[in-house]
């Protein structure tokens, strides 16, 4: 991925480990409590020719509907069936990388508003972008950049149908993804900070957000399904 001109603006990606530290236990401490997250907004709209070749012996494609369900049946796989139904009915594409019969990788790829991590909020974002979610790749696979390796296959696809890139987010506390889609060629452009409080959200979305139309949608307990 060519990350020319790139700017590393990742707040705790290149702090030291005290630092990180600190973050991560004052998130989990409050979340012992409450529902609170900060969610670092991202996005990627060029490609880099490292991760554009898929080693032997893994084919990567986008997956059909019945490949999908066969994987669900395997819990490693990490998608139930009532995920996968969801995300099809609501159009969504899962791009992966096989070995064989074994899913190795995959990564999940929306055109519509999306529930998150809780699921009575749905994400809104900007129809010019892509949104990649659930990136996975089995235990067995990794260290191989299996990942990177599908999303920017996925990413110079979708350019070719005429989107300007994908957007996405990673948790303020999850450093490894952060150094991840950092080196990947993922740019911050905004953050969003939830609470739940007295049985509501509270959010703050940065200013970095709007052109994106990045933004939480609290959703009833009937629409969330819960």
């Amino acid at each position: 991925m060519d990350t020319t001109g790139t700017v590393s603006v990742f707040p705790f990606g290149g702090r030291c480990g005290f630092t990180q530290e600190l973050h991560d236990l004052a998130v989990k401490g409050i979340n012992c409590f409450t529902v609170f997250k900060i969610l670092r907004a991202v996005t990627i709209g060029r490609v880099n020719l490292e991760f554009t070749q898929c080693p032997e012996p893994y084919r990567p494609s986008f997956l059909t509907a019945k490949r999908l369900r066969e994987f669900a049946l395997n819990p490693e796989n990490g998608m139930s069936e009532s995920f996968i139904e969801e995300a099809l009915a609501k159009g969504d594409e899962c791009y992966g990388i096989c070995d064989g019969n074994q899913l190795a990788s995959y990564g999940w790829y929306s055109f519509r508003p999306t529930r998150i991590d809780p699921p009575d909020l749905l994400l809104r974002f900007n129809r010019d972008y892509v949104y990649m979610y659930k990136g996975f790749t089995h235990a067995r696979y990794r260290g191989q950049r299996l990942h990177a390796i599908g999303m920017t296959l996925a990413l110079q696809h979708y350019l070719g149908k005429g989107y300007r890139g994908l957007i996405s987010y990673v948790e303020s506390n999850n450093f490894d993804s952060l150094t991840s889609v950092s080196r990947m060629g993922y740019e911050e452009f905004g953050s969003i900070y939830l609470m739940r409080v007295f049985g509501r959200y509270l959010t703050h979305v940065s200013r970095g957000c709007e052109s994106f139309g990045f933004a939480l949608e609290e959703l009833s307990a009937e629409s969330a399904g819960l």
